[in-house]
């Protein structure tokens, strides 16, 4: 009967594990882009026959300093110059 929407002290708790859970939400977020650009790009190498891991280790030894978020783009909407890219790093 009374909930928090009439209970000041109530209200306030749920506001601060609101916001609690919106804070590790913000973190997570992170983490879930970088794992599914991760898969997006290893998903492209394997088609171009790399590994993920040679083709991140090749990009850094050929300085080529695209970011994951980058790579997964091009693996998804521009799979020729993603080619070329592999193709420059070896």
């Amino acid at each position: 009967m009374w909930t928090r929407d009439s209970k000041y002290r109530q209200a306030k708790e749920a506001l601060l594990h609101a916001w609690s859970f919106q804070f590790v939400g913000r973190k997570n977020k992170k983490r879930d882009f970088r794992r599914l650009w991760q898969v997006k790009i290893g998903a492209a190498a394997k088609e171009n026959g790399i590994s993920y891991s040679r083709l991140i280790d090749r990009l850094h030894k050929a300085k080529i300093e695209l970011d994951r978020k980058i790579l997964a783009d091009l693996a998804e909407n521009h799979p020729e110059t993603f080619k070329k890219i592999i193709s420059q790093s070896q």
